[in-house]
């Protein structure tokens, strides 16, 4: 995903670390609220998505993760830092949107997945 495909742009991105959330406002009026477990456990990383579309990994064990920093990357994206030094995920724009848009589905399928293969959150 390049940054060629932005359709909604971040208007203000804010790191609450107490919180251990990464608040992402849009143009288009829309604000998602997103955890750092969900950010983790659906990083963009090759770590967790593998090389190919039927490659992601199941990462488990994160309930309890936090963010440390944030980078800007171009004009197109964030370098997002956690706790457990797990900071290779590119989060584009329309990925981050993506992971607002579609949260309580992807979270949903996450906790089923953990479900069927017996891992703790």
């Amino acid at each position: 995903m390049s940054g060629f495909d932005t359709v909604h742009w971040p208007t203000e991105i804010r790191l609450k670390k107490a919180e251990k959330i990464l608040e992402v406002d849009y143009d288009d009026g829309s604000r998602f609220r997103l955890p750092a477990e969900y950010l983790r456990v659906e990083s963009p990383s090759a770590e967790v998505q593998g090389h190919g579309p039927d490659q992601k990994q199941l990462v488990a064990g994160k309930s309890r993760v936090g963010l440390t920093g944030v980078d800007p990357v171009g004009n197109y994206a964030i370098r997002i830092h956690f706790d457990d030094t797990h900071d290779t995920g590119i989060y584009t724009w329309s990925y981050l949107y993506e992971l607002g848009r579609d949260q309580e589905k992807r979270w949903q399928a996450y906790l089923q997945e953990l479900a069927t293969a017996g891992k703790p959150r």
